[in-house]
């Protein structure tokens, strides 16, 4: 596979591509969620949850997050905006790995101050970014400061928003960045966000897109943090310098297809 010319693994991306991005794939996918809903906030706010959760075997990913949107009513703009204590409570027992009611608590508390002072989660990302920024690096941190702040956010919550300036990948808030900014009219990213452009997302990094990256010659870098998610989006740039994440799904669907097996 890493000998393959430029023509022949641009054409193996696009096939690759093209058999996954398509929506098919969204009921086996933790974006299945989000699908659910037709308001841009419930839209947004799930996928958002939904993303910081989605670590492990997807069926229990899909599993937690139905169980997360059940214990909000299914109506998570107007849960993460108007619940009382009382209805916190109902997030009392959700876990899923080391996130819990805790956490759903603190990151509820945070988006409903970032609906009422900053335009929402669409808005906390988007004012990140500046002339200069060359990536979702901006946006990220951004969105990390403002949701972390405050006496309601415990310290225990920070590890579940991803830290790129300490090395982390984000590999789950750049998946979230794919869902809400890429449009192509496939049916399965949404498009909602028309202030972040396609060509400043960061691929999601984890084990599995990073070896076949490596597979494929797209990366040489050995840990799987944010130098190597970048490193792997430039490489995929070359061939859709404004869409590179798109490539997400054929590194998904050539890992699953075991294409890369001898």
């Amino acid at each position: 596979m890493k000998h393959l010319t430029k023509e022949a693994l641009r054409e193996l991306l696009e096939d690759s591509h093209e058999r996954f991005n398509r929506p098919d794939f969204i009921p086996d996918d933790p974006i299945g969620t989000p699908h659910k809903f037709s308001r841009k906030e419930d839209i947004e706010i799930s996928g958002f949850l939904v993303a910081l959760i989605a670590w492990g075997r997807r069926d229990i990913i899909i599993r937690s997050s139905e169980n997360l949107m059940a214990r909000m009513d299914w109506a998570p703009y107007e849960f993460v905006m108007n619940a009382e204590e009382e209805e916190l409570e109902k997030l009392s027992g959700f876990v899923h790995r080391t996130f819990n009611q805790l956490d759903a608590v603190a990151l509820v508390l945070s988006l409903r101050k970032a609906y009422l002072e900053h335009g929402g989660l669409e808005g906390i990302f988007s004012t990140g970014l500046s002339s200069r920024s060359e990536s979702s690096y901006d946006a990220i941190m951004n969105a990390r400061t403002i949701l972390s702040s405050g006496d309601h956010f415990p310290p225990r919550t920070n590890k579940h928003l991803a830290n790129p300036s300490k090395g982390s990948s984000a590999k789950r808030i750049n998946m979230f960045l794919r869902w809400m900014v890429r449009s192509d009219r496939k049916g399965v990213d949404f498009g909602l966000w028309s202030s972040i452009p396609s060509s400043l997302l960061i691929c999601p990094l984890d084990v599995h897109t990073g070896n076949v990256g490596r597979e494929l010659g797209l990366l040489t870098r050995k840990q799987n943090d944010w130098k190597a998610a970048l490193e792997l989006t430039e490489s995929l740039r070359e061939f859709c310098p404004q869409d590179p994440v798109k490539y997400d799904f054929s590194l998904f669907g050539i890992g699953v297809s075991g294409m890369l097996q001898p």
